[in-house]
């Protein structure tokens, strides 16, 4: 299975395609698809509820509500919190209105640290238990700077075990008197984005956290899962390309999987 998006020659994107708009090669071999559809994988939505959230925390709470509606209401999703200590809330299995319920009751500490990496891993253990081919962890973060008691180097290794695509939304605003160690950990999390084709988004007012969440929704919402299919015997590479047959169209391929 791939996962793509497609967009016209006006970067506007196309959604409404089927088997027979796209090419599938491996190894330099055709490939038969199978089926093509809107993603529908699952989401975890971990939202910073550390000391520093305090103060935007009613811009942040509003924000992930929408991003939720505006994803759609068939895929799964889960809450998460990044204040220490970071918890999953809720399950795959929950409804949209208990998902939605989750995030209303939710407050920012007056006293706790964000432990953003150990949030993630835990996210990273749901998503595997899932056996989803493709899932995404969305992080919204309130400050640049992770009170994680572990290196994050020892939590990486399941983050990418997991196969995550990991978003990042984050506020640097609050970081200006600390900007060594901000800049170090934002160089961190840019390299997780970028390392599981994810989205690394900068803002600097607590009215952005929403502009940026429908700029990711947008995203999620236009990727397409293209099924495919392996020949007996065949001997599967790393080598997977993807096109599409739409005159003027391109296409972005954003993962393989074989679950």
């Amino acid at each position: 299975m791939v996962l793509a998006t497609v967009a016209d020659k006006g970067n506007r994107p196309l959604v409404d395609l089927g088997p027979d708009d796209f090419i599938v090669r491996e190894a330099g071999g055709a490939r038969e698809i199978f089926a093509v559809r809107l993603a529908d994988y699952p989401v975890v939505l971990l939202i910073d509820t550390g000391s520093a959230a305090r103060e935007d925390f009613e811009s942040i709470r509003k924000a992930a509500a929408h991003f939720v509606g505006r994803i759609g209401g068939q895929r799964p999703m889960a809450i998460g919190t990044l204040g220490e200590p970071p918890a999953m809330l809720t399950t795959f299995d929950d409804d949209r209105a208990k998902v939605m319920a989750t995030i209303d009751a939710l407050t920012a500490s007056a006293s706790s640290e964000s432990l953003l990496f150990q949030a993630v891993a835990n996210a990273a253990h749901v998503i595997v238990a899932t056996g989803a081919p493709f899932s995404a962890i969305v992080i919204i973060s309130a400050t640049a700077i992770d009170a994680t008691h572990n290196p994050p180097g020892e939590l990486l290794a399941p983050i990418f075990d997991s196969g995550a695509i990991v978003h990042v939304v984050t506020n640097r605003s609050s970081n200006r008197n600390l900007p060594g160690m901000a800049g170090r950990f934002s160089d961190m999390l840019r390299g997780l984005t970028d390392q599981t084709r994810g989205q690394y988004t900068s803002i600097f007012s607590a009215a952005s956290y929403q502009v940026a969440l429908d700029h990711l929704a947008d995203r999620l919402s236009s990727e397409m899962m293209i099924e495919f299919i392996e020949p007996a015997g065949a001997t599967p590479a790393d080598d997977v390309k993807v096109g599409v047959r739409v005159p003027g169209a391109h296409v972005r391929g954003l993962g393989v999987t074989r679950k």
